[in-house]
């Protein structure tokens, strides 16, 4: 896998962060939203691991 595919898939990754962040709002999501909290922290992770490692030049 090259560089180029790797930020293609980090880019459609991150832009799914938005979803996550609406879903936290909702007010039923009950013991789900552990989860939703966690893959937002996993995913700032892996968008923070992704810019030291590519930064932006």
């Amino acid at each position: 896998m090259n560089s180029d595919t790797i930020k293609e898939r980090i880019t459609a990754i991150a832009s799914k962060r938005e979803f996550l962040l609406q879903l936290l709002e909702q007010p039923n999501l009950g013991t789900l939203r552990i989860d939703v909290d966690q893959a937002l922290e996993e995913l700032d992770d892996l968008v923070e691991e992704f810019n030291k490692t590519f930064p932006k030049a």
